[in-house]
């Protein structure tokens, strides 16, 4: 019998404007789970969504756990899944990412498979269908992915995480409803102008280097995307209303959480936090009102397991 397992998976924010499927943020908080063999598959869920997290018939965590042994030839252990989210769905925030790695990690510990970090990241990835939410969520910090699905032979991930000199806060302004992925994919254009594709290369590069060095000053400029976010525009209203707030009064960068509806705001230190409250709530007053909620978070390590 396998020892029982803790597992601690951050929440992730990807592409960070024009990094689109290749950039990835972990955040603060995260689905925690405690898992351990029981006759039955069963869940005991608390916090966000506790009810969808609970529900073992529809539990991603789950499906991935079975399917993975399954895939290796190994009957799967029945197992119970103490489980508190913090995560909220369907926002842009990574909860499928989370129920991926969490479902994948699962497998290899009750499965005897004894995956390394980097199977894990490769299998959670290729299920999720790209990598950038993945590798946050497992490597923590700043992440830059990339995959290579060659004709012949398995597929490439390759990911690195930088920590960033300097501790941002960050703002998740969320909306009451909910954003599918397969939904916020379906906006995209087949094909982008030489211009735009230049433009995304210029500042994904200039993104990555600012992290790296902590310059916020740059981020304004560097967060500025032409791949995703116009398209996303109409589906994710919180965007063009929070927008003009990017590069003022220490409000360093704005962007789609992911494919929101969500919008990730990276703050130049605490001492502002209360002045973006305050400016984000006057913004969804202005105009036809909106209703969000707004989470402060801050840049999270990787995924843990006890």
């Amino acid at each position: 019998m396998a020892a029982p397992i803790k597992l601690k998976l951050p929440a992730t924010s990807a592409n960070l404007g024009p990094g689109f499927d290749a950039l990835g943020l972990a955040m603060d908080f995260a689905l925690h789970i405690d898992a351990h063999e029981s006759e039955t598959f069963s869940i005991k869920a608390t916090g966000r969504n506790a009810a969808q997290c609970g529900d073992v018939a529809d539990s991603l965590v789950l499906e991935t756990y079975q399917s993975v042994l399954t895939g290796q030839g190994i009957d799967p252990t029945p197992i119970h899944l103490d489980l508190h989210n913090e995560i909220p769905l369907g926002m842009g925030c990574g909860s499928s990412a989370a129920a991926l790695v969490a479902g994948v990690s699962l497998a290899s510990h009750f499965g005897g498979l004894h995956w390394t970090r980097e199977q894990i990241l490769t299998e959670a990835s290729l299920r999720e269908g790209h990598p950038d939410n993945v590798a946050a969520c497992v490597l923590g910090g700043l992440t830059v992915s990339s995959m290579l699905m060659p004709e012949e032979g398995p597929a490439i991930i390759d990911a690195l995480s930088i920590a960033a000199p300097v501790s941002w806060p960050l703002l998740v302004v969320m909306p009451d409803a909910s954003l599918s992925t397969k939904k916020a994919r379906a906006l995209l254009p087949e094909t982008y102008s030489k211009a735009d594709a230049i433009a995304n290369v210029q500042r994904v590069a200039m993104l990555t280097a600012a992290f790296a060095q902590g310059r916020g000053d740059l981020l304004v400029r560097a967060m500025d995307d032409r791949m995703h976010q116009p398209y996303r525009a109409a589906a994710c209203p919180l965007l063009p209303r929070l927008l003009p707030l990017a590069g003022h009064d220490g409000i360093l960068g704005v962007a789609l959480s992911g494919a929101g509806p969500s919008v990730l705001m990276i703050l130049q230190d605490q001492s502002i936090v209360e002045h973006a409250n305050k400016a984000v709530q006057g913004l969804l007053m202005s105009g036809d009102p909106m209703q969000a909620e707004i989470l402060l978070s801050t840049v999270g390590n990787a995924a843990i397991v006890f």
